[in-house]
C-alpha cells in the first residue's frame, strides 16, 4: 500500500520522520504542505496529480470545543466544515456561503454543507469527531459563540482539515485525518496548550497505524 503522510508542519510530524528514515518505507511518501487552506490545497492537489496514493494521512494537532476530549487525546475526523467562508453579520454572526446561495450545499463534494469521510471507518480504533477548519483561529469569546452557535456538531478546530478532504474527496483518494488535541478553544491562552504531549501521542498512533498497514 502507498501512502501519503501530509502535515501542515514537519514538528507535528517529526517522530515519525524519524521511523521511516529507520524502517526504509518507500512506499510512504511525506508532504509537509504549509500551513492553512490554501498551502495545503495547492500542495496536496498537486502531489495527487503527480502519483495517486493508496491513501492519504493528515496529522497533525488541533484545538478541542468539546470539552469531553483531553488534552493529548488522539481523534479521527470523520467530517469537516469550513467554519469562516462567508461573512460576519453587524450583530457577530456568521453567514456561510450556502445560506448565502453562493454554494450549492449539496453540490459535490459537499453533504448539506459537510465534507464527510467515506473511508473513516478504516480507523475505528480512534474516537471519531466533526471538525471545522478556519484560517483564522477563534481567540475570542464572541467568536467562539459564534461559531459554536453556527456549527454546534463540530468538536475540534484545526486550520487544514477541510482542505484536505476537498482535495481528496474531488480527487476520489481515499484519506484519513488524525488529529491530537493540543488545546481547547476558549479565549486565547497560550500557556494553557500542551503541544509536546500531543504530538508524542499523535505520532505513536500514525507509527502504529503504518505499521499495520
Amino acid at each position: 500500500m502507498t501512502i501519503l503522510l501530509v502535515s501542515a508542519t514537519q514538528f507535528e510530524i517529526l517522530p515519525t520522520l524519524q521511523w521511516l528514515e529507520e524502517q526504509n518505507r518507500p512506499s510512504v511518501q511525506v508532504l509537509v504542505s504549509g500551513v492553512g487552506v490554501v498551502a495545503t490545497t495547492w500542495a496536496l492537489t498537486r502531489a495527487l496529480e503527480r502519483q495517486r496514493p493508496d491513501l492519504v494521512i493528515n496529522a497533525g494537532i488541533a484545538g478541542a470545543y468539546d470539552r469531553n476530549l483531553a488534552l493529548g487525546d488522539v481523534v479521527n475526523v470523520v467530517s469537516e466544515q469550513f467554519g469562516d467562508l462567508g461573512v460576519e453579520e453587524a450583530d457577530g454572526s456568521f453567514t456561510d456561503v450556502f445560506d448565502l446561495g453562493l454554494a450549492e450545499p449539496s453540490s459535490p463534494p459537499f453533504i448539506n454543507g459537510r465534507l464527510e469521510n467515506p473511508q473513516a471507518a478504516m480507523s475505528k480504533f480512534l474516537p471519531t469527531v466533526h471538525g471545522m477548519t478556519v484560517s483564522k483561529v477563534h481567540g475570542s469569546a464572541a467568536s467562539i459563540e459564534a461559531a459554536r452557535k453556527k456549527y454546534p456538531s463540530a468538536q475540534v478546530e484545526s486550520m487544514e482539515g477541510a482542505a484536505v478532504f476537498f482535495a481528496c474527496l474531488m480527487a476520489g483518494v481515499p484519506f484519513l485525518e488524525i488529529r491530537a488535541i493540543s488545546n481547547y478553544v476558549e479565549p486565547r491562552n497560550r500557556e494553557a496548550w500542551n503541544i509536546p504531549p500531543a504530538i508524542g501521542q499523535l505520532n505513536e498512533v500514525v507509527v502504529d497505524l503504518m505499521g499495520a498497514m
